[in-house]
């Protein structure tokens, strides 16, 4: 099973007022994070607006990052479904179109039951021959993993990884231990990236590094290299960004964040708002102390 580890930014989805995707703006923006250091690209995450795409735009989404990326950085494509057979749809798919990993969403409307849920990842794992990442989000999925089911899904030979977005940090030290190394974390931005690292991590999948990919790569550099005051004085600079992106739409502060940087990926997607006056302030200022300037435009 290939190792992923690092910085795996979370690709905003650019789509043009008529539907299609806006290629040479995705492609640009692949371009740029792979010459910033990133360590691989998610691209269909909660920032990549998964949930406001059709099976087109997602299909097409995948091709334009793994053609662009051409084999410099692993792509793990998002794939989420309210059903078993949508899912495995979809893995398949992202393994024809070139993917290197399945970063594996549950939707849900109704409360999924534990075995459910255990049989959902399984049949997207049993699916392709691409090492899978769990990720589970409570604040906005109606059915968790728990840690007896992540136990149960950590015996599967292609499920490695976990993306965890809960605030509860001292549950991915428990995710460690319960499942004895078999899965290993990669934090989200609800969490702080150097003190995952700290405690075993391997890095992290989150909007706010497509917004910032150098200063997060370098964070990165620091803890592995056990440079833990440093890593941390750099924390605290970046945390900002953490803050700005909890405090507005996922979509909207990174996607406006990209804007400001010189990058034409337009606004969220109906009936999602664009980044406020308001926010847009808070996010120049954030940049700016970042010394991040429109580099792009």
């Amino acid at each position: 099973m290939q190792d992923l580890h690092g910085v795996f930014p979370y690709l905003v989805s650019p789509i043009a007022p008529d539907g299609s995707v806006m290629e040479e703006v995705l492609a640009g923006l692949v371009d740029h994070l792979i010459a910033s250091g990133v360590h691989g690209l998610t691209p269909l995450g909660s920032t990549g607006e998964f949930a406001y795409l059709n099976a087109a735009q997602r299909r097409r989404i995948i091709q334009v990052v793994v053609e662009a990326a051409a084999g410099r950085v692993p792509v793990v494509a998002g794939i989420a479904a309210t059903t078993t057979a949508e899912a495995v749809r979809q893995a398949r798919e992202a393994s024809e179109l070139g993917a290197d990993g399945i970063l594996a969403i549950l939707e849900a409307y109704f409360p999924v039951p534990e075995a459910g849920v255990v049989a959902y990842f399984n049949a997207v794992a049993d699916a392709t021959e691409l090492p899978v990442v769990l990720y589970t989000n409570p604040q906005f999925q109606r059915s968790d993993l728990s840690l007896p089911a992540l136990e149960a899904l950590s015996r599967h030979p292609r499920i490695g990884y976990v993306k965890d977005a809960s605030t509860n940090t001292g549950r991915l030290l428990s995710i460690m231990d319960r499942t004895e190394g078999r899965i290993r974390v990669f934090a989200a931005s609800a969490h702080i990236p150097a003190a995952v690292m700290l405690i075993g991590g391997v890095g992290w999948m989150a909007g706010p590094a497509c917004a910032i990919p150098r200063q997060s790569v370098r964070l990165y550099e620091l803890c592995r290299a056990g440079d833990w005051t440093g890593a941390m004085a750099l924390q605290r600079r970046l945390w900002r960004i953490n803050e700005l992106f909890a405090r507005h739409a996922l979509a909207a502060c990174i996607k406006g964040a990209l804007e400001i940087q010189g990058f034409p990926v337009g606004s969220p997607l109906p009936p999602q708002p664009p980044l406020s006056a308001e926010g847009r302030r808070e996010v120049e200022n954030a940049l700016r102390a970042l010394d991040i300037h429109a580099e792009n435009a």
